[in-house]
């Protein structure tokens, strides 16, 4: 069996199914500085930024302002004066035009599954619109199943087993819905040399051995249109018989876009429609038709005869996988493969490539059919993909899943898995535009669920344009009727110019009136028209000497941001919870309370932070290692006034002035528990004693030697125990030695002692040897 690589690319975008509704904004610029371009009119500013707004006031514009100045931030322009009712800012709106209620059954008559049906929104370029889509699947919606078989030799007993299912089948269905619909299809391959063999032979007959009957080679035949006459569906797939061919691969590419485009012919109608693939192999795509010489690709049209045989299959090439994908998709057509284990993987792979398509393993004989297209119309139905289609340039869109056992939000595209006959389940989805859309005027796209003919289709008016109410043409205050007035500024006829069109075109204005103190004219920051200055952004003043952008900033915000302060003339003026040269000190005070109240009583606050006290630090001031205790600091006062001792001794009439003591007996049951009482350490012993809460009176003073620190004690034991253990261990060996070795020297005194006479011992015998040549013979 020949491995299949698969090819093909497939853009095809799915809507999210969601429960719930979450609002989304676009990342709030409010803070950003600089955001709101210098426009010359109300309509260029609202499209550049959705965050800018326009002032329509009159005489908004101050002495040396340009008109472009009126585009800023809501906030910035309130600041600057500009009346609400004058502040020009339009917001998208959603208007739900048509909304039928779901149905619950099919038998309702004209069934509703998805709703509303259709939607209106006012988008203002990069603003985002959130509306909220239903979708409930209906009890007994009707099922439209197209059966398309492989006839290929190896599916010989595939076949004789399925002219036996139709009414298996049906049945299996009907436990779902009383409408049911089936229709039966066959492929085989393209009916030229390398896939089938060309002798006059084979073309008859090709299968393997001649004793067997089999019908010639063909690409597709449509067989039967969708009926719900099961005794015709027996009949026409009985009369059905099997073919053959030569490579392993076949042509159900070519049968299954054909099935699909060939909408009329097959009698698909606008329900349910599952179209049920049986192979036991692999499949031709786009490129393999050039084996055969044939290089045209697809056109996707239709192209069955009078018999509904593919009689163009062996002009046009295989389909590619993204091509089949978009056809199937678009007709609403759910593929059920159904495939034996050697290929199984394959058509997993390509079923990732087309959505709401699922795959079953089918058993050599197709015996499981009934069981498998049952469970995969389970998976299917039970699935809920949506997609978006014919979505205009400049248009975006995401969508919040909320699904019965999940939730994902902004995705591309989303399905709910799990969803149950009559379980509802809803959709966020948010849409916004690009400015591009601006010149395009109204578009519309639709929505809609896999498999479902049902669309939502979305309208989009975009808000590109000022509606100020004060237009009015030759206007009194564009200099008497020289041009027309139009959200607060006047747009001048021909050869006028000016604020009020007050200059004509062709008079050169003097530029001395637009210096002052020999500086450039209008300081270099703007033009000089009509002998008045006209600044560039952020720029004002008769002479623009104003520059609102070189206050100081804090965080990198201008007057830390417009929360804490705007910029007027080079220096912040600040909101009433901030001072500072850049605003960047808050007035609160809620960042430094404590429970020992501000800054643990140990600093002040300043700015909203603490600043702690000499030899206090951390952010609320509690900590102090250099800071004495209050028992430290009267301990010595203590010392020398009770006993005349300690380093205050020489001074402690002036040192201890503000300090009286009070002498209390150690025996005294005030000071049996010493909970709360002072115990410093001193050079002759321990000073215990009590202060009052004035810390003026020492009200009770003891001095008593100090005790023998247990742990140096019991350290100082166990190394002396373990000194003389070592001693004794010492000494002991140093005894054996000396005992060893006086031993060891009267032994060897008595050896050299001892004396042996050897020729007197009768017992001894010196050794002898005796030779023998055994290849010696004596002569006698």
């Amino acid at each position: 069996m020949k491995s299949v690589v698969l090819f093909g690319s497939l853009v095809l975008l799915h809507v999210s199914v969601i429960s719930g509704k979450k609002e989304r904004e676009i990342t709030d610029e409010q803070d950003r500085p600089n955001i709101c371009i210098h426009t010359v009119s109300c309509s260029e500013c609202i499209i550049a930024n959705p965050n800018c707004a326009w002032c329509s006031a009159t005489n908004f514009t101050k002495g040396g302002e340009s008109e472009g100045s009126r585009c800023a931030k809501p906030l910035e322009l309130l600041q600057r004066g500009c009346d609400p009712e004058h502040l020009i800012q339009p917001q998208g709106v959603t208007n739900i035009l048509k909304d039928t209620p779901l149905s619950d059954s099919a038998d309702q008559g004209e069934v509703t599954q998805l709703a509303p049906q259709r939607v209106q929104i006012k988008l203002r370029p990069g603003k985002k619109e959130t509306f909220r889509v239903r979708f409930k699947r209906a009890e007994g919606y009707p099922i439209d199943l197209y059966y398309l078989m492989d006839l290929s030799y190896s599916m010989k007993d595939d076949l004789e087993n399925v002219k036996k299912l139709g009414s298996d089948i049906q049945k299996a269905l009907h436990e779902v819905t009383k409408s049911v619909r089936i229709g039966f299809g066959s492929f085989v391959d393209k009916t030229v040399l390398p896939y089938v063999s060309t002798l006059k032979s084979k073309l008859q007959n090709p299968c393997p051995s001649r004793t067997e009957s089999c019908q010639p080679p063909f690409s597709y035949r449509h067989v039967l249109d969708l009926t719900s006459n099961l005794t015709l569906f027996q009949l026409r797939v009985s009369a059905e018989n099997i073919s053959g061919n030569l490579d392993s691969p076949e042509g159900g590419l070519d049968a299954m876009l054909q099935a699909a485009v060939c909408a009329d012919r097959i009698g698909w109608r606008n329900v349910t429609r599952l179209l049920v693939f049986a192979s036991d192999d692999v499949f031709h795509m786009a490129g393999d038709g050039k084996l055969a010489g044939i290089y045209l690709p697809t056109d996707g049209r239709c192209h069955l005869n009078e018999k509904g045989e593919y009689y163009q299959s062996n002009i046009y090439d295989y389909p590619s996988v993204g091509h089949l994908a978009h056809v199937l998709s678009t007709t609403n057509i759910q593929p059920i493969f159904a495939v034996t284990s050697n290929v199984l993987s394959t058509y997993e792979e390509l079923s990732e490539l087309i959505p709401k398509s699922v795959v079953g393993e089918l058993k050599e004989d197709s015996s499981n059919v009934v069981n498998l297209i049952s469970k995969a119309y389970n998976n299917l139905s039970s699935t809920v993909n949506m997609e978006h289609t014919n979505l205009p340039s400049g248009v975006n869109i995401l969508y919040d899943s909320y699904c019965p056992e999940s939730s994902t939000e902004g995705q591309p595209h989303g399905q709910c898995s799990g969803v149950k006959i009559n379980q509802p389940v809803d959709f966020d989805v948010t849409v916004w535009i690009d400015r591009t859309v601006c010149q395009d005027g109204p578009r519309s796209f639709q929505l809609r669920v896999l498999g479902f003919s049902e669309e939502l289709s979305v309208e989009i008016e975009p808000l590109c344009d000022c509606d100020c109410g004060d237009n009015k043409d030759f206007s009194p205050l564009c200099n008497e009727g020289r041009g027309n007035f139009s959200c607060g500024i006047c747009s001048c006829s021909d050869g006028y110019r000016g604020k009020q069109c007050e200059c004509q075109q062709g008079n050169q204005t003097l530029s001395e009136s637009c210096i002052v103190n020999g500086s450039a004219p209008c300081h270099g920051r703007g033009k000089c028209e009509c002998g008045r200055c006209a600044c560039n952004k952020h720029v004002r003043g008769e002479f623009c000497e104003c520059d609102d952008t070189i206050c100081e900033r804090h965080e990198g915000l201008l007057c830390g941001g417009i929360s804490r302060g705007v910029c007027e003339c080079g220096k912040c003026k600040c909101s009433n919870n901030y001072a500072g040269s850049a605003c960047s000190c808050s007035l609160e005070t809620s960042a430094c309370m404590t429970s020992e109240g501000i800054c643990s009583g140990n600093g002040h606050c300043e700015c909203n932070k603490c600043v702690c006290k000499p030899g206090y630090f951390n952010k609320f001031c509690k900590e102090c290692p250099g800071c004495k205790t209050p028992c430290q600091k009267h301990s010595d006062c203590a010392e020398c006034k009770a006993f005349g001792t300690g380093p205050l001794r020489d001074t402690c009439a002036s040192s201890c002035s503000h300090v009286n003591i009070t002498m209390v007996k150690t025996s005294d049951s005030r000071i049996k528990d010493r909970e709360g009482w002072c115990q410093e350490k001193k050079d002759d012993g321990l000073i215990l004693f009590h202060i009052t809460e004035d810390g003026k009176i020492v009200h009770i003073l003891m001095k008593e030697k100090e005790s023998v620190d247990q742990t140096h004690l019991i350290l100082g034991l166990v190394l002396g125990i373990t000194f003389f253990g070592l001693l004794i261990i010492i000494m002991y060996r140093v005894a054996v030695e000396i005992i060893d070795r006086q031993e060891f020297a009267r032994f060897e005194k008595a050896r050299s002692n001892e004396k042996w006479n050897e020729s007197n011992n009768p017992l001894f015998k010196s050794a002898t040897t005796t030779v023998t040549n055994p290849n010696y013979i004596c002569d006698q």
